[in-house]
């Protein structure tokens, strides 16, 4: 054993020895060697005092044989401890839990030569804080002997009269993901909370550690609230509270599930993550819960709707910005499509209403229809995430996906495929050319142009040049693909007779080419001003 880097024999200490081996005994975890790796099963806590225990040399077999377990109490988060009944040389009762609930049970405390002495709460207390306040995770351990025939053990056998032996603590220090993590969902506008049944200090200190409250600084450690601070609030002040504290400490299973409840109230769409029984119906109220796949129970992971198999919160970021991403492309398929469908319908609506021959056939609008779902709308789906994506705050739950800004960028291209598909097919006619030849022309307009606005929509925001020319290769052999189909419906014998085609001049693929980079040039321009609103204004409320 070491302590502050100096080794210890626990042989020399049996105050060290003894609250070694009662946080052995009372212990539901095993330690397993397993190909030559020492595994905890199950809870990872109840493992960390096995550790310690093993490496004092205590081994948990040789230990159970000589004091068989007779009966326990389990742990459960309204009384915040756990107390087993053992057999052997003379009937024991050992304790763990939180400090608070084990030292108000105790009336005596060991002292370093393990003899029963007047019991100390302040200096414990003084002791807890100082442990707490470095990040530990800390656990009070007590024992008391038990009349020689008794068999059975409950609550009542632990109201009074338990002897304190000590404390451990422990720590899992942030990993670097986790604070990358928690920096990630609050420059996306996502609150991370912490709600947990540790000792507040211990919970506000691993909150500074990660970052957890920016209000608080910089590695400070922010504010937490207790189960017994929250249990003194009205649900009003309970709202309030939910939504200004980052930090809850020594929280029951019922003040989590009032916890997401204050949020929800207050309109927030709250995720919440659990591995417990105790979880469950917090898990199961909250919009989005999140159950650990390692350490979680049956139970928390069937109220859950998400479980992560690594246990890791990186990954619920790292969900949230592939969820984001997702959501994304299918609205950049949607503008897209939306948009050029739109063109079509308004072009055969328009020649009807000024009863003009079709610019394009039935027949023609199912080729285009065809070709580009699947050479070019396919493509948006493998468009990588855009850069920034983290940064976006939150959409609203009840917004529409088609905004009135997207609704204005759809009804714009529409009406320019319009004019350019239809403009060309009569100025074509004008020239003497057939209606095959005309119709050609107005297809290969649609062709082309959505070749073009799909350059467009791989980003809402920003340029194809922003986001990189070869970011997406898909979108260049969709649209080289496209175009290969194009020729083939332009001048091969069996499509001209299969779509009532014809084979056009190579000049006429100028004034083609000309609508689509109209397009592409026009929404550029739109999504440049609609850029510089944005920052303007939030200049100006910067200024304000």
């Amino acid at each position: 054993m070491q302590q502050q880097g100096l080794a210890v024999d626990p042989g020399n200490h049996p105050a060290l020895l003894a609250l070694l081996r009662a946080g052995l005994l009372c212990n539901d975890s095993l330690l397993r060697e397993k190909d030559g790796n020492w595994q905890v099963e199950g809870d990872p806590t109840e493992g960390a005092l096995l550790v310690a225990a093993r490496k004092a040399g205590l081994d948990a077999q040789e230990a159970l044989a000589s004091t068989p377990r007779l009966d326990a109490v389990p742990f459960e988060s309204q009384h915040q401890y756990m107390a087993t009944l053992h057999a052997g040389g003379s009937r024991m009762i050992y304790m763990k839990g939180s400090v608070e609930s084990v030292l108000a049970r105790c009336s005596g405390a060991l002292d370093a030569g393990a003899q029963t002495v007047a019991l100390e709460p302040e200096a414990v207390l003084a002791e807890v804080d100082a442990m707490a306040t470095a990040g530990l995770r800390v656990l009070a351990i007590a024992q008391r002997p038990a009349s020689h025939d008794q068999q059975a053990l409950d609550h009542q056998d632990l109201v009074e009269g338990m002897t304190f032996v000590g404390l451990q603590g422990m720590i899992d220090p942030p990993r670097e993901e986790a604070i990358r993590a928690v920096l990630a969902c609050r420059d996306a506008g996502i609150r991370v909370k912490m709600i947990t049944g540790d000792h507040a200090v211990t919970a506000a200190a691993i909150a500074g550690q990660i970052g957890l409250d920016p209000r608080a600084g910089p590695g400070a450690a922010p504010a937490a609230l207790t189960g017994t601070q929250l249990a003194t609030l009205s649900d009003g002040e309970l709202t309030d509270a939910a939504n200004d504290t980052a930090v809850f400490a020594r929280v029951t299973p019922e003040q989590k599930l009032r916890l997401v409840q204050a949020l929800q109230a207050r309109g927030e769409v709250v995720a919440m993550t659990g591995d417990g029984v105790n979880d469950a119906p917090a898990l199961r109220r909250a919009d989005i819960g999140v159950a650990m796949g390692i350490t979680g129970t049956e139970v928390a992971k069937e109220a859950a709707d998400m479980v992560l198999t690594d246990d890791n919160f990186a990954t619920i970021a790292a969900a949230v910005e592939e969820g984001r991403g997702v959501f994304d492309n299918l609205t950049k398929f949607i503008t897209w499509i939306l948009a050029t469908n739109a063109g079509q319908g308004l072009v055969i609506v328009v020649a009807v209403l000024l009863a003009q021959p079709l610019p394009v056939l039935p027949v023609q609008a199912l080729w285009i229809n065809m070709t580009t779902a699947v050479f070019l709308g396919l493509a948006l789906a493998f468009e990588p995430k855009e850069p920034h994506l983290m940064n976006r705050p939150p959409r609203a739950p009840g917004s529409p996906i088609v905004d009135g800004e997207l609704a204005l960028r759809i009804a714009m291209v529409g009406v320019m495929l319009l004019v350019g598909a239809f403009g060309l097919f009569e100025w074509a006619l004008l020239r003497g050319a057939s209606e095959d030849q005309a119709r050609t022309i107005a297809v290969n307009v649609f062709a082309v142009g959505q070749s073009f606005y799909l350059l467009n929509c791989r980003s809402l925001r920003w340029s194809m040049f922003h986001l990189g020319l070869l970011s997406n290769p898909w979108i260049w052999a969709g649209i080289g693909t496209m175009m290969l189909a194009q020729l083939a419906f332009t001048y091969l014998p069996l499509l001209n007779r299969l779509f009532h085609t014809a084979p056009i001049a190579a000049s006429d693929w100028l004034p083609i080419i000309a609508v689509g980079l109209m397009i592409y040039l026009v929404m550029e321009l739109e999504k440049a001003y609609r850029r510089r609103s944005k920052v303007l204004s939030r200049s100006a409320r910067t200024v304000r």
